[in-house]
């Protein structure tokens, strides 16, 4: 079993990202069974009202359909970092990561629960999602060939509790789609991620945008993380993939040696 996370450049038009991952795909590891992680907005990303026009209806709509053949074909499990789909009765969206399976059907989504409203010292400066976006109002953990998987995007990464919500559901596996500012990239990324994966215990699977779209530079480096909190494989910059074995006795030796998920004690404290 192994993990790829696929780097790549994405901007406000569709097509021209449908073709760039096409030929992307096809570079992916010949091992199978393989989980296949795609960055967050790789369906579209920039303007917003090339957003509003590539949303979809969760389960409906052209791009999702293309999302789903790809991993019929390419006989992978296909999780698509996030794109637009529809919320009926508001004018704002959902950031949504989907789950195909290898017969392409789509066997999860996790909406994005926390926005990115923040100002950063570059170009753009001023980030607000939530124009354009609303908070989901759950966690996601599924079962898959390669243990079970936990959900997030991005900005999620700085909240802690998300990640041990997951762990507490049986994460084996935290998947971290991005599109980081190279501001902040460069400052947190990659020690939030390690943290992440010490604390819980969990492989993390990071695959981020990479290079320059108008104002917005995003930081690439995805990267695989052992449960230890060893950088497996990194690819800082460009377009490509990169990949690793899983090694599931590894990961039930470290939960044996240092069983972190039994000794927390702050439950228990805080009903007291």
């Amino acid at each position: 079993m192994e993990l790829v996370a696929l780097q790549m450049t994405a901007g406000p038009e569709w097509p021209v990202n449908q073709a760039r991952l096409a030929e992307l795909l096809q570079q992916l590891p010949t091992q199978r069974p393989l989980l296949v992680l795609l960055p967050e907005n790789v369906a579209v990303f920039g303007r917003k009202s090339a957003i509003q026009e590539a949303a979809e209806p969760l389960g409906e709509g052209p791009i999702q359909r293309q999302f789903s053949q790809w991993a019929k074909e390419h006989n992978i499990w296909l999780v698509v970092g996030s794109m637009p789909t529809l919320i009926e009765g508001s004018e704002r969206l959902h950031a949504t990561s989907l789950v195909y399976n290898e017969r392409g059907k789509r066997v999860a989504h996790y909406h994005k629960l926390h926005l990115f409203d923040v100002d950063v010292a570059d170009v753009q400066g001023r980030y607000r999602e939530s124009d354009s976006y609303a908070p989901g109002d759950n966690v996601c953990v599924i079962d898959s060939p390669f243990g079970r998987l936990g959900l997030s995007i991005c900005y999620d990464l700085r909240f802690a509790p998300l990640y041990s919500a997951l762990r507490d559901q049986g994460a084996d596996i935290l998947l971290v789609p991005a599109a980081f500012t190279r501001v902040t990239g460069e400052a947190h990324w990659q020690p939030l991620l390690q943290a992440r994966a010490i604390e819980n215990q969990c492989y993390v699977l990071a695959a981020g945008l990479y290079g320059e779209q108008g104002k917005r530079p995003t930081w690439g480096h995805s990267m695989i993380i052992s449960p230890w909190g060893e950088i497996e494989c990194c690819l800082p910059e460009g377009e490509g993939l990169v990949s690793t074995p899983i090694d599931t006795k590894r990961l039930a030796d470290i939960r044996r040696q240092m069983p972190v998920a039994q000794h927390g004690r702050l439950n228990a404290v805080w009903r007291d």
